[in-house]
């Protein structure tokens, strides 16, 4: 593999299904059922609720189940916009249904320019660290301080971070889940080791800590997107802001899955390839669920959620482990039009 021509094709060939020469349309249906006991008397349960934006278009959504009680929020801290549900004294197995039609672009950035005019206003508050982004943290700081070193303008020193965090973490597979998010935790114990959800806060709070606006997507990269189950494709990358063009996609944890996948080293020139195929956007088929949602407050939960793409539930005041499928079961199929 020498040329970016290729790239698809090699991910087509060792993770079926992932490259298209079209964005495929379909339904996604998120079926959910909190494990609760007999005496159980009070189930919440938070669902991410989708929003269209420049690439995808979300619609037809209808939300079934034998719930008592349903509403849309936004928490404002956070961004997060999700679906909240309730059951007083269940009798039955609480069920709940959310089901919506995607249709979407291509999220290449093909012109990816830089201008001379500052950051707007409205991207300021992503560019400040908060409890779950430490971009004013002293290591932070000088990471940030050397991988942007001799870099001039965002575009440089955002590709020199992404190349930091390319270089110094791994994908690990131990992780549970896409991992917890929590950036000093990735770099300190476990020496740069996670998922998609710590390497991605990584690059966000590093960009953030060398002034640069970034934010942590969360969502689907459907392994398969053909009829049947795809609730192992929650995904997170990030995204930022560049003056010229707008928010700009990368995904290093992505590279750093494909180096695993393929045995990949550092200096091998496929591992350049990967870089550059993840680096501004990718063709591959990505549901956006949530933007920035960090530190979420969910209406009604006894607990912040560090970073919101899983569902999550509650049952008698107490959260459910969304990574523990017996005391929380949910299941994401896609059917293609």
């Amino acid at each position: 593999m020498k040329k970016i021509i290729f790239i698809c094709l090699l991910f087509a060939f060792f993770l079926p299904g992932l490259c298209f020469a079209a964005q495929p349309d379909g339904t996604l249906t998120f079926t959910l059922k909190p494990t609760v006991e007999k005496d159980s008397k009070k189930i919440d349960l938070w669902v991410p609720y989708p929003m269209s934006d420049e690439f995808q278009t979300i619609s037809n959504i209808s939300v079934t189940g034998n719930y008592e009680t349903r509403a849309i929020y936004r928490d404002p801290g956070s961004e997060a916009v999700y679906l909240h549900v309730t059951w007083n004294h269940p009798t039955k197995q609480p069920e709940c249904i959310m089901q919506f039609h995607i249709s979407q672009k291509d999220r290449r950035n093909k012109e990816i320019k830089e201008s001379a005019s500052e950051y707007p206003e409205i991207v300021s508050r992503y560019m400040g660290p908060t409890p779950f982004i430490p971009a004013n943290d002293l290591e932070i700081q000088q990471i940030a301080i050397k991988a942007t070193e001799g870099k001039k303008g965002t575009l440089e020193k955002a590709q020199g971070i992404y190349d930091w965090v390319v270089e110094n973490t791994f994908r690990d597979p131990a992780v549970k889940g896409c991992g917890l998010g929590l950036p000093l935790r990735t770099l300190r114990k476990f020496k740069g080791g996670g998922k998609c959800a710590d390497l991605s806060a990584v690059f966000v709070t590093i960009a953030r800590a060398a002034g640069i606006p970034a934010r942590d997507i969360y969502g689907l990269r459907l392994g398969s997107p053909k009829d049947g189950d795809v609730t192992s494709g929650f995904h997170c990358w990030a995204e930022f802001y560049l003056p010229g063009t707008g928010w700009v996609m990368v995904d290093p944890a992505d590279v750093r899955k494909m180096m695993l996948v393929h045995k990949l080293e550092l200096d091998n020139p496929d591992t350049d390839d990967w870089r550059a195929f993840f680096w501004g956007g990718d063709d591959l088929f990505r549901l956006t669920l949530e933007k920035n949602s960090r530190g979420v407050h969910l209406n009604g939960a006894n607990e912040v959620v560090p970073y919101f793409m899983y569902p999550a539930a509650q049952v008698d005041g107490k959260m459910l482990d969304y990574f523990d499928a017996k005391s929380f079961t949910y299941q994401v199929t896609f059917k293609m039009d």
